[in-house]
C-alpha cells in the first residue's frame, strides 16, 4: 500500500508528460495576468466627480380660450311641464347670449334631466316615528356652456348674465374657467430654457468653487411642470394646472447632473 503510495507520483508525471504540464501552467499564468488587468481597468474606469443641479424658468402667458357654465332648473307638478318651462328659459338665456355678440357655433346646450324630488312626512306610531316619502313634483335642468376664443367678450357676459334674473330665468353662473391653448408647444420649449438655465448654474458654480470645468452630461430629469395664477409661486408634487386666472405663469423645473472635469 505505501509503495503505491510513493509510485502514484511519477505514475501520474509519466501519464500526463511533461507538454501537458506545461500548459496547466501556462494557462494559469494567463488567467492570473487577466485578473490582474481586470483589476487595473476597474481602477481607471472608478465613477468620477460630478455636480447635479437644478434649472427652472418662468414665463407669463395670456388665456386664449375661455369655458363658461351656467345652469337653468325649474320645478312643476308634472315632469312634462318641468321640461317645458325650463326648455323656455334655455331658449331665452341662448337668445340673450347670441344678442350680446356671441357667436351660435359658441355655444352648447346640454341634454334636460328631468327628476322627481319628494316631501318626507313623519306619522306617530306608537312610541315611534315613522316616516313617509311623498312625490312633491319634478325638476327639470339644463346647462348651456360657451366655449370661444373671444375671451373678453365672454367673461364681460358672465359678469352680466344675472340681468336675467330679472326676466324670472332662474339661471345659476359658474365661474369660467380659462385655457392657454398652445401649452404643449410651449412646454417644450419652457423645459429648453430650464435645461439651459441648469448648463449655466453647473458652469458658474464650477467657475466659483475655482480649478474645475463643466464635463459631460450625465442624467436629466424633467420636474413637475406648474401654471399657477399670475405671480403665484405656488407647488405641488404632481404640478399645478390653474383654470381659474386669466394671466398665469408657467414653471418648469429640470434636474441635470454633469461630470466635473
Amino acid at each position: 500500500m505505501n509503495e503505491n503510495a510513493q509510485t502514484s507520483p511519477s505514475w501520474v508525471r509519466s501519464w500526463l508528460g511533461p507538454q501537458v504540464i506545461g500548459r496547466c501552467l501556462i494557462s494559469a499564468a494567463v488567467v492570473a495576468s487577466t485578473t490582474i488587468a481586470a483589476t487595473a481597468w476597474f481602477k481607471v474606469k472608478s465613477p468620477r466627480d460630478t455636480i447635479r443641479v437644478t434649472g427652472s424658468a418662468t414665463q407669463r402667458i395670456v388665456s386664449d380660450l375661455i369655458e363658461w357654465d351656467s345652469t337653468i332648473r325649474h320645478t312643476a307638478s308634472t315632469r312634462a311641464e318641468a321640461y317645458r318651462v325650463v326648455r323656455k328659459d334655455v331658449d331665452a338665456t341662448v337668445a340673450y347670449l347670441e344678442d350680446k355678440g356671441i357667436a351660435a357655433e359658441d355655444i352648447r346646450v346640454s341634454s334636460a334631466s328631468v327628476n322627481a324630488y319628494f316631501d318626507v312626512e313623519y306619522e306617530q306610531v306608537g312610541n315611534e316615528a315613522v316616516s313617509h316619502s311623498r312625490l312633491a313634483g319634478f325638476e327639470a335642468r339644463q346647462t348651456v356652456t360657451v366655449t370661444s376664443h373671444q375671451v373678453e367678450l365672454v367673461e364681460r357676459v358672465s359678469r352680466e348674465v344675472s340681468a336675467l334674473l330679472d326676466q324670472n330665468i332662474p339661471i345659476e353662473s359658474s365661474a369660467p374657467r380659462y385655457h392657454y391653448t398652445g401649452l404643449e408647444d410651449l412646454k417644450i420649449e419652457m423645459l429648453a430654457a430650464a435645461a439651459d438655465d441648469a448648463r449655466l448654474r453647473a458652469d458658474e458654480i464650477l467657475a466659483a468653487a475655482g480649478d474645475a470645468e463643466r464635463g459631460d452630461l450625465v442624467a436629466t430629469q424633467m420636474g413637475v411642470i406648474n401654471i399657477n395664477p399670475a405671480n403665484s409661486t405656488a407647488t405641488s408634487w404632481d404640478g399645478q394646472n390653474d383654470k381659474t386666472s386669466l394671466h398665469k405663469d408657467i414653471m418648469t423645473i429640470v434636474h441635470v447632473v454633469y461630470e466635473v472635469d
